[in-house]
């Protein structure tokens, strides 16, 4: 076994690295770019180097230095992670020739599947079933365009050297090819570095069905099970978990197999993971093949009772597998969130910003399941911490929430409360909206395809409603009682000191002004409390109605009141002017209109159409003086190696384009002048 291992990554996949390496006795060398300097996995690695500035093609994706600090260090071999240069041939060849162990599938074998293309002739040429589509070489605009008509739309655009959802683009329309193909070769090459592009038929409400598959050097391979990845949102996994629901073991068994014999043909060596989509029939096809371990293996591992990382510094090592075929049984069901710093009412555009305020549920950071132990009940993987920045340079993943249960219900139980009492303060999370898609009809009761989210975006994305009382009451207390007490160096036996609102005759009134902390295209609305003090409470005035108010127990940012004689507790954070109010699993944010301090001064749009996040400006459609239709693009931005298109929101004329190709903007800054037309 391994001494020293460097890991050539970041985030939560390097945490998860070092934790299993710290337990197998084994030491870890972190790499971190300027960017990271203070980042969790450099924490928890026994030793760190530094290896470039903040931009990824500058660090994490420069080989030579990774490969140089862990011959610096005394490193046996090298963990790639996820992401970087864990499917990356050439990296894994040069460490081979350094006298480095690569802990991953040899070149050989990410050749064979790194290209989407290629994968699928060696695939057909084997018998798997494949999705009709064009998979040659030729990248001529007008043969795209001519075998896309062939099959029929709508099709599917993939970049083939492409993952986790970039470089994909749905065509519904022959006169819309062109223009998403340039996206598409635009954001491939950004991402990848090669924008060669595949063509399939797009298959209407498929599931995405994972086998996970591991291989030793002596010959052995199994597969642990599937995964159901079918809940995604721009071609990302939202949710994943393991078993897939309503899975026959015959099909189950079938699929398997499939992945294996697709392991064999390769020569695989290490975690791999085949891609199927499936029918809602259950015919399948194959997809793809990751050559390396998943962002979601955690449930795979819940259910099976394994350390999938042990497992690739084994195998590296040259040792067997650590489990048969037949010693592979499911136990129970596993499910996990992505928790990602984003927004979902814009488009799941990334938020960038600091982490002020991080509550966790109760949980382990990693715990092994399986047959004959049980594994707990909810289980965090973070390479972040709460003070921590996340930043534009790199995916905006914060954590992924993994739960465990005897059986499906149980594990969608403990999800839902799990994600009620994940609170995050400083940036826009997505963690409202995994809750409603827990809880939804459809996820609940398993209809899932790769569509869901779309087919069911009413219920997902309901129109905001007001705060409700309990809400507005616990934002009351929080600010009232933290106002009270005695003012420093003031006599305590001086009634005229005291904050507590006291009076010589009658009580004191006075008013709370707040307002829904909306997205600026929400009409935020408006809540005038009445407050009255009293000896051992408060008298609210609301909507006409008077509510007793009383603070009952109060531990920091956590508050237990009652009111109008019923108990409600909830967590109120303050952040400048705005309390973020944590109550039965929901996340009110109130902007709070404090008299004594300087109103907040508003912008006016002015007519410009600005960034809807930070990011480089890749092209420019419109031009100063040119007269558009609403809906027409005008620029495209890119953040996080992600297009995001910003189109005239009416007719009108572009009287200004501000930025050019190539360009970095600010959130929120103009990007041309625009106006209306009449």
């Amino acid at each position: 076994m391994f001494t020293k291992i460097l890991i050539a990554n970041r985030g939560e996949i390097a945490c998860r690295v070092a934790a299993t390496a710290r337990r197998m006795g084994t030491k870890t060398v972190a790499v971190y770019s300027e960017a990271d300097a203070g980042a969790k996995h450099v924490a928890v690695c026994d030793e760190a180097v530094l290896i470039g500035p903040a931009a990824a093609k500058d660090s994490y994706l420069r080989g030579d230095r990774i490969i140089e600090a862990a011959k610096a260090h005394g490193a046996q071999a090298i963990h790639p992670g996820y992401g970087f240069l864990s499917e990356n041939a050439e990296f894994a060849e040069a460490c081979a020739r350094a006298g480095l162990v690569f802990i991953g599938p040899p070149g050989s074998s990410m050749r064979a599947m790194g290209s989407k293309s290629a994968a699928k002739q060696l695939m057909e040429g084997a018998g798997v079933p494949l999705v009709p589509g064009y998979h040659g070489d030729d990248q001529d605009p007008q043969l795209l365009q001519r075998e896309a008509d062939r099959i029929g739309y709508p099709v599917l655009l993939k970049a083939s050297a492409g993952g986790g959802g970039k470089g994909m683009r749905v065509v519904e329309r022959s006169e819309d090819l062109q223009s998403a193909l340039a996206s598409c070769k635009r954001e491939a090459i950004s991402s990848f570095g090669d924008d060669k592009v595949l063509v399939e038929k797009y298959l209407q409400r498929p599931r995405h069905i994972e086998i996970q598959v591991f291989a030793d050097t002596l010959g052995n391979c199994v597969y642990l099970h599937e995964r159901d990845c079918s809940v995604q949102r721009r071609h990302q996994k939202v949710l994943e978990e393991a078993p897939a629901p309503g899975m026959p073991q015959d099909r189950r068994a079938a699929m398997g197999e499939a992945a294996v014999a697709a392991a064999r043909a390769v020569g695989y060596v290490g975690a791999g993971t085949v891609e199927f989509i499936a029918n809602q029939d259950g015919s399948f096809y194959f997809m793809e093949m990751n050559t390396r371990l998943q962002v979601e293996h955690p449930v795979t591992e819940m259910i099976t009772g394994t350390d999938l990382v042990e497992w690739q510094l084994r195998v590296a090592a040259g040792q067997p597998l650590p489990k048969k075929q037949h010693e592979l049984a499911i136990h129970g069901h596993a499910i996990e969130a992505r928790v990602y710093a984003e927004n979902p009412e814009k488009g799941f555009l990334p938020s960038i910003g600091t982490l002020h305020y991080m509550d966790t549920p109760a949980h382990v950071a990693f715990e092994l399941g399986g047959q004959d132990s049980t594994p707990a009940a909810v289980r965090i993987d973070s390479g972040v911490r709460q003070g921590d920045a996340i930043s534009p340079f790199y995916d905006p993943m914060i954590a992924k929430l993994i739960v465990w249960g005897a059986d499906r219900a149980q594990a969608l139980a403990r999800m839902a409360q799990a994600l009620s009492e994940f609170h995050i303060v400083g940036l826009a999370t997505n963690i409202a909206f995994l809750k409603r898609l827990v809880e939804g009809q459809a996820f609940a009761t398993a209809d899932l395809d790769t569509g869901l989210i779309e087919r069911n975006h009413d219920a997902l994305f309901p129109q905001a409603g007001p705060a409700p009382l309990g809400v507005l009451a616990l934002a009351a207390a929080s600010l009232l009682d933290g106002e009270q007490g005695i003012r420093p160096s003031a006599n305590p036996a001086d009634p005229w000191t005291s904050t507590r609102g006291w009076r010589m005759n009658g009580h004191y009134r006075r008013q709370l002004s707040f307002a829904d902390d909306y997205a600026a295209t929400t009409e935020a609305k408006a809540y005038a409390l009445g407050v009255t003090y009293h000896p051992k409470g408060w008298t609210l005035d609301f909507g006409g109605n008077k509510h007793a108010l009383a603070l009952v127990a109060r531990d920091q940012d956590r508050l237990a009141i009652r009111l109008d004689g019923n108990a409600v507790q909830g967590t109120v954070r303050r952040e400048g002017e705005s309390l973020h109010v944590f109550s039965g699993g929901t996340h009110h944010v109130l902007a709070w209109e404090d008299p004594l301090a300087h109103a907040g001064e508003h912008e006016a749009a002015g007519g410009r159409l600005t960034a809807p996040m930070p990011g480089k400006v890749v092209a420019v459609i419109a031009a100063s003086g040119q007269t558009v239709r609403k809906g027409e693009p005008l620029v495209i931005m890119e953040a996080m190696k992600m297009e995001h298109t910003i189109s005239a929101p009416s007719d009108g004329l572009v009287e200004e384009v501000l930025y050019q190709v190539g360009d970095q903007v600010a959130d929120g800054a103009p990007l041309l002048a625009f106006k209306a037309a009449a």
